[in-house]
């Protein structure tokens, strides 16, 4: 039973530590005004992480040798890169990047 005491309390503080650091940075902004260089730096973060994500995710390491396209990542990029220029809704990104990362698959498997 120990154990089971512990995985709980884990469960427990990691959320409560998620949750804090998540509602943490809003409740301290709501009381300071950010100046407009630190805003437009911080306005490049969402970029720059689903940049590095797209990255991770469209190369294939190989040790020893050059890293190699994962293609379906790749075609079901394209879609998506054009709603992302079109739309600059993130909802709208993930939609179609998932269903085209779909329908690549359906159509590669059969």
């Amino acid at each position: 039973m120990p154990s089971f005491n512990f995985v709980l309390l884990t469960i427990i503080g990691t959320g409560i530590v998620t949750w804090l650091s998540r509602i943490t940075p809003f409740v301290v902004l709501k009381k300071f005004q950010l100046s407009k260089g630190v805003v437009e730096f911080l306005s490049f973060v969402p970029i720059a992480i689903m940049s590095a994500l797209w990255f991770e995710n469209l190369f294939v390491q190989h040790v020893g040798h050059l890293p190699s396209i994962d293609w379906e990542n790749f075609l079901a990029s394209l879609p998506t890169v054009l709603a992302a220029v079109i739309s600059k809704n993130l909802l709208v990104i993930v939609v179609v990047g998932v269903i085209s990362l779909g329908v690549i698959r359906l159509v590669m498997g059969m």
